[in-house]
């Protein structure tokens, strides 16, 4: 199975991330999600409160039937977080073991910079935003696979 990135109590895992061409394909598992990773001015990640879940977690989901992932990364951040960012570039593809079956799936990973707003409306899905600094304690778990996810696409500092 490989080297394991980040693991989360439910046994979920993230095992790889490629960084190849956004339209791979892939022999052991199918893309179904879109993930989104956005940076506000004062490079803070973009975090939902899953209220299903009950963590923090990065906007994404399931891919449509005849949705591209880059169109679904968008919908989703716009559905979840009421940010319309349409200019996400891709960052990879994360491959995920999920569940005590072992399920082989993999996620598209966009990242793109935003401002940070006020005007978000909690959903029956989502409860709350927050842009989070990394170092912060949030108010209520992080799901760490897509901490991780997040860190891979923080914008470099000057130096």
């Amino acid at each position: 199975m490989g080297d394991v990135l980040a693991a989360d109590g439910a046994g979920n895992l993230l095992t790889a991330f490629h960084t190849g061409a956004e339209e791979a394909r892939f022999g052991d598992g199918a893309l179904r999600l879109a993930l989104a990773a956005v940076w506000d001015e004062a490079e803070r990640l973009l975090l939902v409160f899953n209220r299903g879940r009950r963590c923090w977690e990065l906007p994404g989901g399931q891919i449509d039937p005849g949705e591209t992932p880059r169109q679904a990364a968008v919908r989703e951040l716009r559905e979840e977080s009421g940010l319309h960012v349409p200019g996400l570039v891709f960052a990879g593809h994360a491959r995920f073991v999920l569940g005590p079956r072992r399920h082989v799936e993999y996620g598209a990973l966009y990242t793109g910079r935003a401002r940070a707003h006020g005007g978000f409306t909690p959903t029956e899905e989502i409860g709350a935003i927050c842009w989070w600094d990394g170092e912060r304690p949030l108010a209520g778990p992080l799901q760490p696979l897509d901490a991780y996810l997040g860190e891979l696409t923080r914008p470099a500092r000057p130096r």
